[in-house]
């Protein structure tokens, strides 16, 4: 039984957990699964302490890994508005070849019909000035818009970590392909090559899913009741292809197995009341929170995530809110290192 009343698990207070700010991981490990895992039965409720190359013990033949494809874009742009101020800008979400929503700072002073300058290919102009620092602009560029912003734009690294990265794709997934993400399926950063064949030699059947990651991510919980929290929302694809494979391996009683959270928002999102996916290309703004049931993860590989955010409410969903607290206690107690260069967590 859950030490915690019904009611405070919609809380946002519910999910604080003291975290020491040396404890958030500045750098990446090298290599890459050489950072730490923690392993958590939810069967026993035992947590092992091992290193991420261990999963290779802990992934069974037949079982299905599910990863996000998605690629980082070069979505922080430093620019100038007409009066000279400087400007940067972060490329949240695509709307149409020429039209996104960023995040602009500084926010106040910017109005409706600003433009900002970026290099003489590529400038934009403000449309609609929303909430949170949000804009919708329309960017204007000669030749390629791809193109012009691989010439000014930056790998945006989330605001906790204050280092400079010193090779760019060390923020990027080695299965990474489709390029539109505002941050990294961080949970993916763990896995090298050589650790993926392995396991594809052991008979662990892995299949790629689309969603592109929005700096919605980041946002904070600002509501203490947590279901008046404005969910963000991100696209999600998955194809008729993998869907089958994913069905097949729900009927035979194989493992689906999700690497991070955004892999479970696809997942979970395109799941039927039956336990089945079905194919999908479009928007998701699914909110993931105890008492939620899932259909059709069985276990998550997942990153330490920030206190009050939803991915933490995710975790406590899946593992349970009084297991998911005790896991981050012991990972707090045990220095694990959080956050999107941080350790990682297996829960089964």
């Amino acid at each position: 039984m859950s030490n915690i009343d019904k009611k405070d698990l919609l809380k946002k207070s519910s999910y604080f957990y003291n975290l020491p700010e040396e404890l958030i991981a500045q750098k990446p490990i090298e290599p890459r699964d050489n950072s730490r895992l923690l392993l958590f039965c939810r069967q026993t409720e035992e947590i092992q302490d091992k290193h991420f190359y261990d999963i290779l013990d802990f992934l069974h033949k037949g079982d299905v890994l599910v990863v996000n494809n998605t690629r980082v874009l070069p979505a922080r742009l430093f620019g100038y508005k007409e009066t000279g101020a400087k400007i940067e800008i972060l490329l949240q979400k695509r709307i149409d070849l020429t039209t996104w929503e960023v995040i602009a700072r500084p926010f106040k002073r910017l109005k409706e019909g600003s433009e900002i300058h970026f290099s003489k290919n590529l400038s934009l102009t403000v449309l609609e000035k929303k909430e949170y620092g949000e804009c919708k602009v329309k960017f204007n560029f000669t030749g390629a818009f791809e193109e012009r912003l691989d010439e000014v734009g930056q790998v945006p690294l989330p605001p906790y970590i204050h280092e400079k990265l010193k090779d760019k794709e060390r923020y990027q997934t080695i299965y990474s392909k489709v390029e539109a993400s505002s941050a990294t399926p961080t949970t993916g950063l763990h896995f090298t090559s050589q650790l993926l064949e392995k396991l594809k030699d052991k008979g662990v059947e892995i299949i790629e899913v689309l969603l592109h990651v929005g700096l919605g991510t980041f946002r904070p919980v600002k509501e203490e009741d947590i279901l008046n929290h404005n969910m963000h929302s991100e696209y999600i694809e998955m194809t008729k292809e993998n869907a089958d494979k994913i069905n097949k391996a729900k009927a035979e009683g194989r493992r689906v197995v999700a690497v991070g959270t955004t892999s479970v928002r696809v997942l979970e999102s395109v799941a039927t009341e039956e336990g089945r996916v079905k194919e999908y290309k479009g928007e998701t703004n699914i909110f993931i929170y105890p008492s939620y049931k899932f259909k059709i993860v069985d276990a998550l590989i997942t990153n330490f995530h920030l206190p009050e955010s939803t991915l933490i409410m995710l975790v406590s969903a899946f593992a349970g809110y009084d297991q998911t607290m005790k896991i981050y206690n012991h990972a707090v107690k045990e220095r694990y290192r959080f956050f999107s260069f941080g350790d990682a967590m297996f829960i089964y």
